[in-house]
């Protein structure tokens, strides 16, 4: 981690206090008390403050009326939210919690003019995300990639900010979070290494201007999904590999935000507009966005003739960034944990083994599936001949995304798939004939999918079967009592990965108005 890299420096490195990392550190690298003011004398040191008072958990949670900042009434509203007093609400209260947070910026600065640093400090301030709203954090929308980015290089140290630097001005560079590791190392003059994948926009080793950016969604929280993003200055491309999932599906933590319950429910009963509906519906196969002419992005010109060479372009970036990086999300998860358990190597070592991973043959798969063309579907079924378990997943998954007409085409396919050797391609296959197909069909995949929402099983296996249940609705209504036995949590799950299962149980249970039963909490001793 890069962290450690300035530590082995001599950099005496703090963080205060976030370490939401989704890997296990190596090693305690942080500095314990989390200020600089601890570090020895004149020591160089790097210091980060996280400020979560800005947290989407924030939004949700009540501001005492006097302490309230913004007017609701004068709250700006996106046109892909409805018009409403919770909307309103929750939108200033946004506001209300950045204008605290910047007061706490303020503080970080002050302590440094006291200190007499300011002029030997390089300062970084920008967010995680885009706003805690729905559509936004989590989503691959600029609403949700795009941050405040701000750099400050004192004259001091003005040799190492970006060439054509001026204080006080904007800058057009496209810069990523993958950046920030090389930037910081370039500029304590450290060469980045080879298997960093940003770009330095400062210091020594500064590489001239990106043409695009990349950007990807995959499982948040319970929901699984597979986005990847693409833009340059002007457009942005999204690549979606599971069309047939909603861009807002449920999330239990997420549902918390008023806002995401009211838009929810208008959408249920019909009072919102196309653009407003556009979130609670299944996902085109690709969208593309003038961001010039429409920033919030709601006009997709993907299918427009007058952007083809736009498209192409795009595409072509897109498939050039996934080669590159070897992007081993086009696994599923559940398939890049365990070819990596079973090569014994990290999950990056295993993408860059041809032998483990034949990323070319898995791109094609997974374009050719998740086409939405009706004319694709005989070769989709093709795919399910593969000797590669992850291009049999994407031919289970293409025909899962052309629903009734996918499993009619595949129908012989899909209930061999039931025995693969592989468990995910079993319950992708379980769930394309859960859902689309015959009685017969569906007497076949609820076993299996039953099978794989057990704890025994693997806890991203687990995930999957779980949400493959939830997309069946009534149609697992005859096991619901069976399911209401189970424990959703896997055994040794990996961190949090325990909660998504429980969580997935819970709604699905109210949905087919099952009773569980609260498992008791054992007395304390004492």
């Amino acid at each position: 981690m890069y962290p450690q890299f300035l530590a082995e420096l001599g950099y005496y490195c703090t963080n205060k206090s976030k370490e939401d990392y989704n890997l296990e550190k190596p090693e305690e690298f942080w500095q314990k008390g989390g200020h600089w003011k601890n570090r020895a004398d004149r020591q160089p040191f790097f210091a980060i403050f996280n400020h979560t008072i800005s947290h989407e958990s924030q939004i949700r949670n009540e501001i005492p009326e006097e302490a309230k900042i913004h007017d609701p009434a004068k709250a700006p509203i996106p046109p892909y939210h409805p018009d409403t007093p919770e909307v309103r609400k929750d939108w200033a209260q946004y506001y209300d919690r950045l204008t605290m947070m910047d007061k706490l910026v303020g503080q970080n600065l002050k302590e440094l003019e006291d200190a007499g640093l300011t002029d030997d400090t390089i300062i970084f301030y920008y967010g995680d995300h885009g706003s805690g709203m729905p559509r936004h954090k989590r989503w691959t929308y600029q609403s949700g990639l795009r941050i405040p980015m701000i750099v400050h290089f004192p004259e001091k140290w003005k040799h190492l900010a970006p060439k054509g630097y001026e204080p006080g001005k904007a800058s057009d560079r496209l810069v990523g979070f993958i950046d920030l590791a090389p930037t910081l190392l370039s500029i304590v003059g450290q060469e980045p290494p080879s298997w960093m994948q940003g770009n330095a926009f400062a210091g020594k080793f500064e590489t001239p201007t990106p043409k695009y950016l990349f950007g990807f969604r995959d499982r948040m929280d319970e929901r699984i999904d597979c986005v990847r993003q693409t833009r340059n200055q002007r457009y942005s491309y999204l690549k979606n590999y599971l069309p047939h999932k909603p861009w807002g599906q449920y999330i239990q933590y997420m549902f918390v935000t008023p806002t995401t319950q009211v838009w929810h429910d208008m959408y249920q009963r019909g009072e919102l507009n196309s653009v407003q509906s556009q979130f609670w519906q299944t996902k085109p196969s690709e969208e593309l966005y003038d961001l010039q002419n429409d920033p919030h992005e709601t006009v997709n010109l993907a299918s427009s003739p007058d952007h083809a060479d736009v498209l192409a372009e795009m595409r072509q970036a897109h498939a050039g960034w996934s080669a590159t990086v070897k992007d081993v999300g086009l696994l599923s998860e559940y398939e890049f944990h365990k070819r990596s358990r079973d090569a014994d190597k990290s999950i990056y070592e295993m993408g860059h083994a041809p032998e483990l991973f034949d990323h070319a043959a898995v791109f094609a798969a997974a374009n050719l599936a998740t086409s939405l063309k009706k004319e694709d579907l005989p070769n989709i079924v093709k795919l399910l001949d593969s000797e590669d378990s992850a291009v049999r997943y994407w031919g289970a998954i293409g025909l899962l995304t052309q629903g009734v007409d996918g499993v009619n085409a595949g129908q012989e396919a899909l209930l061999a798939a039931l025995t693969d050797s592989s468990l995910i391609v079993q319950v992708t296959a379980a769930e394309a004939l859960g859902r689309y197909g015959d009685e017969e069909d569906l007497s076949a995949a609820l076993p299996v999918l039953v099978k794989h929402a057990q704890p025994e099983s693997d806890a991203y296996l687990a995930i999957a079967a779980w949400n493959a249940i939830d997309y069946l609705d009534d149609r697992a209504t005859s096991v619901a009592e069976e399911l209401a036995a189970t424990s959703p949590s896997p055994v040794n799950p990996p961190n949090r990965a325990n909660k998504y299962s429980v969580a997935l149980k819970t709604k699905i249970m109210a949905d087919l108005g099952v009773a569980v039963e609260e498992p008791k909490k054992k007395k304390k001793k004492g």
